[in-house]
């Protein structure tokens, strides 16, 4: 059996979606393939809107500062989840995991994978390897792109190469003056 514990790619999937919001429902799901989920989601009229919470309420955890406290916002928002892990044979991928029923709405099945990968992604690879480029926190920089480090040192501040090249000329201009 295939484990698949929507680790890394759920908190991709949730970035990407945070540093830039789909226009529209096809979109998100766009997205979603990009990462390789393949099933289909149960359509409902307020889809769009929904997803956009979901994402909301997930840069809450990216934002805490203290582990303790986004182990508390991420717990929760993993309870509001209506998803229990099943078996899956689909598409011929052999059998695996996933953490939603059959039938669920867009929205609740993002719910259910990004706060599951999320939990995974940070207790696997620690509580510091998510939050926004470093670049924002230098004055007159308005980056505030979220960061999801999955760097073998667990080290990755800035969210682009573009946004560390900018950040280490303003210091090294600073250190000339």
């Amino acid at each position: 059996m295939h484990l698949n514990p929507y680790g890394e790619y759920a908190v991709l999937l949730a970035a990407s979606l945070a540093n830039a919001w789909p226009a529209t429902r096809g979109d998100i799901v766009a997205r979603t393939r990009d990462v390789g989920m393949t099933m289909e989601f149960a359509e409902a009229p307020d889809d769009h809107l929904r997803t956009r919470e979901v994402v909301d309420d997930w840069l809450t955890v990216v934002d805490a500062a203290d582990p303790n406290e986004r182990a508390r916002l991420l717990n929760a928002q993993m309870a509001t989840a209506t998803a229990y892990p099943r078996l899956t044979d689909h598409d011929d991928e052999g059998w695996h995991l996933h953490y939603r029923a059959e039938e669920t709405s867009l929205p609740d099945v993002l719910r259910s994978v990004i706060s599951v990968g999320t939990a995974l992604h940070l207790t696997t690879r620690g509580m510091h390897r998510l939050g926004r480029c470093a670049a924002g926190r230098t004055p007159g920089d308005p980056c505030t792109a979220v960061v999801v480090d999955v760097t073998r040192n667990g080290r990755q501040r800035y969210c682009s190469v573009r946004c560390a090249n900018r950040a280490a000329v303003r210091r090294h201009r600073a250190a000339g003056r």
